[in-house]
């Protein structure tokens, strides 16, 4: 990441409208989710935290994480993203609802609100994220926003443990 602040990346939505993702500050301090049909959810990295270059906000460590929704402090823990997938879940509560973003396949991830699920989305990492809403899931104007905030912020997708082994293992043969 540079110092310069990305240009917005816009996403249009089947049913939330028009959806901005921001991404501004020193190496992505700040990430910024608003539409007119979504509450705004601001995702902050404390001044002075080093930068994970492969993380857009730049850290998992939710000690260095301030997420608001419309103003409102809400909760959230990273994983750690280590070796399996699961590791790289977002887990967040907000308003008495739990959502958890997690990786169900190499591009996307699933996103949970208590334990139910919602829609699936991917982003490679460049603000723009993609919803597939579930059928039947009646998706609120809460899940879309956290969902594009942590789809934009920590990424989608993730390999199988499987993989990633064997990926580790073929750098060490000749």
């Amino acid at each position: 990441m540079t110092d310069t602040t990305p240009l917005p990346a816009a996403v249009e939505d089947d049913r939330f409208g028009d959806i901005l993702v921001e991404l501004t500050g020193d190496h992505g301090e700040k990430l910024v989710v608003s539409g007119e049909r979504i509450p705004r959810v601001v995702l902050t990295r404390a001044p002075g935290v080093a930068a994970d270059d492969h993380i857009a906000i730049g850290t998992r460590d939710p000690r260095h994480l301030t997420l608001t929704v419309d103003g409102r402090e809400a909760t959230i823990k990273p994983g750690k993203g280590k070796l399996r997938r699961r590791s790289y879940r977002v887990d967040v509560r907000c308003a008495g609802t739990s959502y958890r973003l997690v990786p169900d396949s190499i591009p996307s991830s699933r996103l949970l609100r208590d334990g139910k699920r919602v829609g699936d989305f991917s982003s490679g990492g460049d603000g723009r994220v993609l919803a597939e809403w579930r059928e039947g899931a009646e998706p609120e104007p809460l899940d879309a926003a956290i969902a594009y905030a942590l789809a934009a912020a920590f990424g989608t997708g993730g390999q199988p443990m499987w993989m990633m082994l064997v990926e580790t293992v073929s750098e060490f043969l000749p």
